[in-house]
């Protein structure tokens, strides 16, 4: 499952004062693929915010809304693949007594591969043109060794009795639209799928297992891990649930594998996800119960110093780690600093943590030469924050003297986090005064995605107030859709 975060109208539920006609269509989509005997299939999960679109009396005397859907699936320009069908909302007698949204869930065969994959949505009872949204999907399960499926967020399960597009191995699954969980969500149902293990693995058993890590610096979680012994068998099925209650706001990955009786990882499946729980805290008990007698925290005496190496490691800690940074550093005494210290270095490299941290400390240095600015540290700014989070990018194009645009750069990684192939982060610098270039747009997971980039980009000379425009007129010495497509 992939998050398309479907902001088709960026208004996004704010003109709460205005009248219903007058707000925009918000929806949220996310999807996995799965196999079956007859061949793979994708699954998409819908939401749409029922405030964002009009409700019309019927001729029974109850109101409804109507939401016109295309999915369409291209490779090589050429249609693969489509679905197009009229969305309904639940009748109601009263629109003031509405739910906060209604779900759509479609199942759609498609043939392994990499395709171009688009949706359009329009409210049918607006004159307001659909407006497409695009992203590319692969497809991939191979018939010949172990692969897991996507992984769908679940709201609810109970045995299926009748079985509908809900039902998958024995269970109706409902599913849970989003990949952000507020404080009110206290834990996370999941459910995936794990082939052809009997054709490849020789051992009677197997471990399959998940846990949660920590988005910027994978770090694994123990205390949201969970392991099971499975005999391997042509599909084995992964329904399980993960307590989150004390899980700390931040950007986190649920990691499924299967392991082999030697604890190697046979295959693996991820899904970023975020949360939100400003009440979880590192409670400062653990903290003091490290012990740093002889480390390389010990030895660092000056408190004023120390500081500024925790805050340093902001950009890449764990939620919990970051909730310390932010509310308790500021009032922790020396020792409890050491110990916080050695602590989230030992998590990160058990057998050399004072290595770990001189390496990293070497990157805070080439971030603070590079991107420093006259009021923030290097690891504070946008660009400072992406290179500790994801090392130095493959190319970096710079302008910074177009005729139309802010000064901007374009960075390039061939592979980010091991999983997501060719990500590209656009900075710009607005106020042309400090150097300090901000993130306008990523197509990277769990990073700001802006279809209007290029018109924010140029917005020192143009404006639109069509807020479905995404594309600006080009014009003479403006190249960030060349340094897009072919970074160099």
């Amino acid at each position: 499952m992939k998050k398309l975060s479907l902001l088709l109208f960026t208004l996004l539920l704010t003109l709460a004062g205005t009248s219903a006609e007058a707000r925009n269509l918000w929806a949220f989509l996310t999807y996995a693929t799965f196999n079956s005997p007859d061949g793979p299939y994708i699954e998409t999960y819908l939401s749409v915010a029922e405030n964002s679109v009009i409700y019309v009396k019927k001729d029974n005397g109850k109101f409804q809304a109507s939401v016109n859907i295309l999915m369409t699936f291209k490779k090589d320009n050429e249609i693969k693949a489509f679905k197009k069908y009229e969305l309904l909302s639940a009748e109601v007698d009263d629109t003031a007594k509405r739910s906060m949204y209604f779900v759509d869930q479609q199942r759609i065969a498609i043939p392994n591969g990499s395709y171009d994959f688009e949706i359009q949505l329009s409210d049918k009872n607006k004159t307001t043109a659909a407006v497409p949204y695009n992203q590319n999907i692969t497809i991939d399960f191979p018939a010949d060794k172990p692969s897991f499926s996507g992984v769908e967020l679940v709201k609810s399960y109970t045995k299926s009795t009748t079985p509908t597009i809900l039902s998958k191995s024995g269970y109706d699954l409902v599913p849970y639209t989003y990949t952000f969980f507020p404080e009110s969500e206290t834990k996370m149902t999941f459910y995936s799928e794990l082939y052809n293990m009997d054709k490849t693995v020789k051992e009677d058993k197997f471990l399959m297992s998940y846990y949660i890590e920590s988005f910027e610096s994978n770090l694994r979680l123990n205390q949201y891990a969970h392991m099971k012994k499975e005999t391997p068998k042509a599909v084995n099925v992964a329904l399980a649930e993960i307590s989150i209650e004390n899980l700390a706001s931040g950007n986190y990955n649920l990691v499924i594998e299967a392991r082999n009786q030697k604890n190697e990882v046979i295959t693996s499946k991820k899904l970023f996800f975020q949360r939100m729980n400003p009440k979880a805290q590192l409670a400062i008990d653990d903290i003091k119960a490290t012990e740093i007698a002889n480390t390389f925290a010990e030895k660092i005496t000056n408190r004023d110093t120390l500081k500024e190496y925790i805050n340093s490691t902001y950009p890449v800690a764990s939620g919990l780690e970051k909730a310390f940074i932010r509310e308790s550093l500021k009032k922790a005494d020396l020792r409890v600093m050491q110990q916080f210290f050695y602590s989230y270095w030992y998590q990160r490299d058990a057998n050399d943590p004072e290595k770990a941290w001189m390496f990293y400390k070497a990157q805070v240095y080439k971030v603070q030469v590079n991107f420093g600015t006259p009021i923030k540290k290097g690891y504070q700014t946008d660009r400072g924050r992406v290179y500790l989070q994801y090392g130095p990018p493959n190319t970096r194009s710079t302008q910074y003297s177009e005729p139309s645009n802010y000064p901007y750069e374009i960075w390039q990684y061939y592979t980010l986090n091991n999983n997501q192939r060719n990500r590209k982060f656009v900075f710009y610098s607005p106020d042309m005064v400090t150097s300090d270039f901000f993130l306008l747009h990523s197509d990277a997971t769990g990073e700001i995605n802006n279809p209007r980039w290029k018109i924010d980009l140029r917005n020192r000379i143009y404006s639109t107030h069509d807020i479905q425009d995404t594309q600006v007129i080009e014009s003479w010495g403006n190249m960030q859709q060349d340094y897009w497509d072919l970074p160099n």
